[in-house]
Protein backbone atom coordinates (compact mmCIF):
# COMPACT_ATOMS: atom_id res chain seq x y z
CA UNK A 1 0.00 0.00 0.00
CA UNK A 2 2.80 2.37 0.89
CA UNK A 3 4.60 1.47 -2.34
CA UNK A 4 1.43 2.20 -4.36
CA UNK A 5 1.05 5.56 -2.61
CA UNK A 6 4.67 6.46 -3.30
CA UNK A 7 4.32 5.42 -6.94
CA UNK A 8 1.20 7.55 -7.39
CA UNK A 9 2.94 10.49 -5.70
CA UNK A 10 5.95 10.17 -8.00
CA UNK A 11 3.72 9.97 -11.08
CA UNK A 12 1.74 13.03 -9.97
CA UNK A 13 4.96 14.95 -9.27
CA UNK A 14 6.37 13.97 -12.67
CA UNK A 15 3.17 15.11 -14.43
CA UNK A 16 3.21 18.39 -12.51
CA UNK A 17 6.86 19.04 -13.38
CA UNK A 18 6.20 18.19 -17.04
CA UNK A 19 3.21 20.55 -17.19
CA UNK A 20 5.19 23.25 -15.38
CA UNK A 21 8.09 22.90 -17.80
CA UNK A 22 5.69 22.98 -20.76
CA UNK A 23 3.39 25.84 -19.77
CA UNK A 24 5.60 28.10 -17.63
CA UNK A 25 7.64 29.52 -20.58
CA UNK A 26 4.43 30.14 -22.53
CA UNK A 27 2.83 31.90 -19.54
CA UNK A 28 5.94 34.02 -18.96
CA UNK A 29 6.04 35.02 -22.64
CA UNK A 30 2.34 35.97 -22.53
CA UNK A 31 2.75 37.92 -19.29
CA UNK A 32 5.81 39.69 -20.70
CA UNK A 33 3.84 40.84 -23.75
CA UNK A 34 0.97 42.05 -21.57
CA UNK A 35 3.40 43.77 -19.18
CA UNK A 36 5.34 45.59 -21.91
CA UNK A 37 2.17 46.71 -23.73
CA UNK A 38 0.59 47.96 -20.50
CA UNK A 39 3.80 49.71 -19.44
CA UNK A 40 4.17 51.38 -22.84
CA UNK A 41 0.60 52.73 -22.81
CA UNK A 42 0.51 53.64 -19.13
CA UNK A 43 3.89 55.35 -19.02
CA UNK A 44 2.87 57.37 -22.07
CA UNK A 45 -0.03 58.73 -20.03
CA UNK A 46 2.47 60.00 -17.45
CA UNK A 47 4.73 61.48 -20.16
CA UNK A 48 7.47 59.01 -19.14
CA UNK A 49 9.21 57.44 -22.11
CA UNK A 50 11.07 54.42 -20.73
CA UNK A 51 11.94 51.10 -22.31
CA UNK A 52 9.26 48.53 -21.33
CA UNK A 53 11.70 45.65 -21.93
CA UNK A 54 14.12 47.10 -19.37
CA UNK A 55 11.28 47.50 -16.88
CA UNK A 56 10.30 43.87 -17.46
CA UNK A 57 13.84 42.69 -16.75
CA UNK A 58 14.02 44.79 -13.57
CA UNK A 59 10.68 43.38 -12.44
CA UNK A 60 11.78 39.81 -13.15
CA UNK A 61 15.11 40.22 -11.32
CA UNK A 62 13.31 41.82 -8.38
CA UNK A 63 10.88 38.89 -8.31
CA UNK A 64 13.76 36.38 -8.20
CA UNK A 65 15.57 38.39 -5.53
CA UNK A 66 12.49 38.59 -3.29
CA UNK A 67 11.93 34.85 -3.75
CA UNK A 68 15.47 34.02 -2.60
CA UNK A 69 15.37 36.52 0.27
CA UNK A 70 11.98 35.30 1.54
CA UNK A 71 13.10 31.67 1.30
CA UNK A 72 16.33 32.37 3.21
CA UNK A 73 14.55 34.32 5.94
CA UNK A 74 11.48 32.10 6.36
CA UNK A 75 12.59 28.74 5.04
CA UNK A 76 9.11 28.25 3.56
CA UNK A 77 8.72 27.86 -0.24
CA UNK A 78 5.07 28.93 0.00
CA UNK A 79 5.95 32.28 1.60
CA UNK A 80 8.72 32.79 -0.96
CA UNK A 81 6.31 32.08 -3.85
CA UNK A 82 3.70 34.46 -2.41
CA UNK A 83 6.30 37.22 -2.04
CA UNK A 84 7.59 36.70 -5.58
CA UNK A 85 4.05 36.73 -6.99
CA UNK A 86 3.31 39.96 -5.10
CA UNK A 87 6.41 41.62 -6.58
CA UNK A 88 5.54 40.31 -10.05
CA UNK A 89 2.05 41.82 -9.99
CA UNK A 90 2.97 44.98 -8.04
CA UNK A 91 3.63 47.20 -11.11
CA UNK A 92 0.02 46.91 -12.28
CA UNK A 93 -1.32 48.00 -8.90
CA UNK A 94 1.24 50.78 -8.76
CA UNK A 95 0.23 52.08 -12.19
CA UNK A 96 -3.43 52.05 -11.18
CA UNK A 97 -2.63 53.98 -8.01
CA UNK A 98 -0.52 56.55 -9.90
CA UNK A 99 -3.19 56.94 -12.59
CA UNK A 100 -5.90 57.60 -10.00
CA UNK A 101 -3.65 60.03 -8.13
CA UNK A 102 -2.82 61.87 -11.36
CA UNK A 103 -6.50 62.29 -12.18
CA UNK A 104 -7.20 63.64 -8.70
CA UNK A 105 -4.37 66.18 -9.05
CA UNK A 106 -5.67 67.18 -12.48
CA UNK A 107 -9.17 67.78 -11.12
CA UNK A 108 -7.83 69.76 -8.16
CA UNK A 109 -5.79 72.05 -10.44
CA UNK A 110 -8.61 72.55 -12.94
CA UNK A 111 -10.69 75.26 -11.13
CA UNK A 112 -7.78 77.71 -10.89
CA UNK A 113 -7.04 77.35 -14.59
CA UNK A 114 -10.70 77.80 -15.49
CA UNK A 115 -10.92 81.00 -13.46
CA UNK A 116 -7.77 82.29 -15.14
CA UNK A 117 -9.26 81.44 -18.55
CA UNK A 118 -12.49 83.20 -17.64
CA UNK A 119 -10.53 86.33 -16.73
CA UNK A 120 -8.57 86.18 -19.99
CA UNK A 121 -11.79 85.78 -22.02
CA UNK A 122 -13.36 88.75 -20.24
CA UNK A 123 -10.25 90.75 -21.18
CA UNK A 124 -10.88 89.99 -24.87
CA UNK A 125 -8.62 87.01 -25.57
CA UNK A 126 -9.71 83.97 -27.56
CA UNK A 127 -9.77 80.44 -26.14
CA UNK A 128 -6.58 79.34 -27.88
CA UNK A 129 -4.73 82.53 -26.94
CA UNK A 130 -5.81 82.20 -23.31
CA UNK A 131 -4.63 78.58 -23.22
CA UNK A 132 -1.25 79.46 -24.75
CA UNK A 133 -0.63 82.05 -22.04
CA UNK A 134 -2.07 80.16 -19.05
CA UNK A 135 -0.93 76.56 -19.66
CA UNK A 136 2.86 77.18 -19.26
CA UNK A 137 2.22 78.74 -15.84
CA UNK A 138 0.20 75.81 -14.48
CA UNK A 139 1.76 72.80 -12.69
CA UNK A 140 1.78 69.23 -13.96
CA UNK A 141 -0.25 67.21 -14.84
CA UNK A 142 -2.59 69.96 -16.02
CA UNK A 143 0.14 71.75 -17.98
CA UNK A 144 1.13 68.49 -19.68
CA UNK A 145 -2.41 67.59 -20.74
CA UNK A 146 -3.44 71.02 -22.03
CA UNK A 147 0.01 71.50 -23.53
CA UNK A 148 -0.62 68.34 -25.55
CA UNK A 149 -3.96 69.83 -26.66
CA UNK A 150 -2.16 72.91 -27.98
CA UNK A 151 0.48 70.80 -29.72
CA UNK A 152 -2.18 68.66 -31.38
CA UNK A 153 -3.89 71.81 -32.60
CA UNK A 154 -0.65 73.12 -34.07
CA UNK A 155 -0.22 69.79 -35.86
CA UNK A 156 -3.58 70.26 -37.61
CA UNK A 157 -5.94 68.39 -35.26
CA UNK A 158 -9.27 70.25 -34.85
CA UNK A 159 -9.70 71.89 -31.48
CA UNK A 160 -12.87 69.91 -30.73
CA UNK A 161 -11.07 66.62 -31.47
CA UNK A 162 -8.12 67.66 -29.29
CA UNK A 163 -10.55 68.28 -26.44
CA UNK A 164 -12.11 64.84 -26.93
CA UNK A 165 -8.61 63.33 -26.82
CA UNK A 166 -8.07 65.16 -23.54
CA UNK A 167 -11.22 63.60 -22.09
CA UNK A 168 -10.08 60.13 -23.24
CA UNK A 169 -6.80 60.61 -21.39
CA UNK A 170 -8.47 62.12 -18.31
CA UNK A 171 -11.95 60.58 -18.03
CA UNK A 172 -13.09 62.46 -14.93
CA UNK A 173 -16.15 64.60 -14.28
CA UNK A 174 -14.20 67.86 -14.27
CA UNK A 175 -12.62 67.33 -17.67
CA UNK A 176 -16.00 66.21 -19.05
CA UNK A 177 -17.61 69.48 -17.92
CA UNK A 178 -14.78 71.54 -19.40
CA UNK A 179 -14.80 69.71 -22.74
CA UNK A 180 -18.60 70.00 -23.03
CA UNK A 181 -18.55 73.71 -22.16
CA UNK A 182 -15.80 74.53 -24.65
CA UNK A 183 -17.43 72.50 -27.43
CA UNK A 184 -20.80 74.15 -26.87
CA UNK A 185 -19.18 77.59 -26.87
CA UNK A 186 -17.29 76.82 -30.09
CA UNK A 187 -20.41 75.66 -31.93
CA UNK A 188 -23.20 77.77 -30.42
CA UNK A 189 -21.48 80.75 -28.84
CA UNK A 190 -22.59 82.29 -25.56
CA UNK A 191 -20.98 83.77 -22.49
CA UNK A 192 -18.11 81.30 -22.12
CA UNK A 193 -16.40 83.21 -19.30
CA UNK A 194 -19.44 82.94 -17.06
CA UNK A 195 -19.82 79.27 -17.96
CA UNK A 196 -16.21 78.55 -17.03
CA UNK A 197 -16.64 80.33 -13.70
CA UNK A 198 -19.68 78.21 -12.91
CA UNK A 199 -17.86 75.03 -13.92
CA UNK A 200 -14.90 76.00 -11.71
CA UNK A 201 -17.25 76.64 -8.78
CA UNK A 202 -18.96 73.27 -9.31
CA UNK A 203 -15.68 71.34 -9.52
CA UNK A 204 -14.30 73.07 -6.43
CA UNK A 205 -17.45 72.35 -4.41
CA UNK A 206 -17.39 68.72 -5.53
CA UNK A 207 -13.71 68.42 -4.55
CA UNK A 208 -14.45 69.80 -1.07
CA UNK A 209 -17.35 67.38 -0.69
CA UNK A 210 -15.16 64.44 -1.73
CA UNK A 211 -12.51 65.48 0.80
CA UNK A 212 -15.16 65.69 3.54
CA UNK A 213 -16.53 62.25 2.67
CA UNK A 214 -12.98 60.82 2.62
CA UNK A 215 -12.34 62.28 6.09
CA UNK A 216 -15.58 60.87 7.49
CA UNK A 217 -14.93 57.39 6.07
CA UNK A 218 -11.23 57.27 7.02
CA UNK A 219 -12.03 55.31 10.19
CA UNK A 220 -13.65 52.54 8.13
CA UNK A 221 -10.63 52.31 5.84
CA UNK A 222 -8.32 52.20 8.87
CA UNK A 223 -10.38 49.34 10.29
CA UNK A 224 -9.87 47.42 7.04
CA UNK A 225 -6.08 47.82 7.25
CA UNK A 226 -6.06 46.82 10.94
CA UNK A 227 -8.19 43.78 10.16
CA UNK A 228 -5.68 42.73 7.50
CA UNK A 229 -2.51 43.32 9.52
CA UNK A 230 -3.65 42.12 12.96
CA UNK A 231 -3.86 38.35 12.24
CA UNK A 232 -0.52 38.42 10.43
CA UNK A 233 1.16 40.36 13.24
CA UNK A 234 -0.38 38.08 15.86
CA UNK A 235 0.82 34.97 13.98
CA UNK A 236 4.37 36.34 13.79
CA UNK A 237 4.41 37.21 17.49
CA UNK A 238 3.08 33.79 18.49
CA UNK A 239 5.56 32.10 16.17
CA UNK A 240 8.36 33.98 17.91
CA UNK A 241 7.07 33.16 21.41
CA UNK A 242 6.16 29.50 20.83
CA UNK A 243 7.50 28.21 17.51
CA UNK A 244 6.82 24.57 18.40
CA UNK A 245 3.07 25.15 18.85
CA UNK A 246 2.85 27.31 15.70
CA UNK A 247 4.70 24.68 13.66
CA UNK A 248 1.44 22.70 13.47
CA UNK A 249 -0.11 25.68 11.71
CA UNK A 250 2.67 26.14 9.17
CA UNK A 251 3.66 22.53 8.45
CA UNK A 252 0.44 20.49 8.49
CA UNK A 253 -2.45 20.09 6.10
CA UNK A 254 -4.98 21.11 8.76
CA UNK A 255 -2.98 24.25 9.46
CA UNK A 256 -2.95 25.17 5.76
CA UNK A 257 -6.71 24.66 5.61
CA UNK A 258 -7.13 26.99 8.59
CA UNK A 259 -4.87 29.58 6.96
CA UNK A 260 -6.85 29.33 3.72
CA UNK A 261 -10.16 29.86 5.56
CA UNK A 262 -8.68 32.84 7.41
CA UNK A 263 -7.42 34.37 4.16
CA UNK A 264 -10.83 33.92 2.48
CA UNK A 265 -12.64 35.51 5.43
CA UNK A 266 -10.13 38.39 5.45
CA UNK A 267 -10.72 39.07 1.76
CA UNK A 268 -14.50 38.98 2.23
CA UNK A 269 -14.27 41.37 5.19
CA UNK A 270 -12.05 43.79 3.28
CA UNK A 271 -14.42 43.69 0.31
CA UNK A 272 -17.46 44.43 2.49
CA UNK A 273 -15.76 47.29 4.34
CA UNK A 274 -14.57 48.80 1.03
CA UNK A 275 -18.09 48.64 -0.35
CA UNK A 276 -19.48 50.33 2.76
CA UNK A 277 -17.02 53.23 2.80
CA UNK A 278 -16.92 53.68 -1.02
CA UNK A 279 -19.41 56.56 -1.29
CA UNK A 280 -19.73 58.03 -4.76
CA UNK A 281 -19.99 61.83 -4.85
Amino acid sequence: MIALFLACSLIAAAIFIWLLQRWLPLWLAHYRNVFTDTAHNSLGEFFLFLDPSSLWRVNLFSCCGIFLLAYVLSGSPAIAIIGAAAVLTAPRWLLRFLRRRRREQFEQQLPDMLLAMAGALQAGSSIQTALRHIVPETPAPLSQEFGLVLREQRMGVPFAQALLNLYERMPCEGSGLVVSSLNIALHNGGNLAETLERVATTIRARTRLKARVAALTSQGRLQAWIMVSLPLALALVLNHLDPYAMAHLWHSSVGWIVLTVIAILEVIGIFLIRRIVDIQV
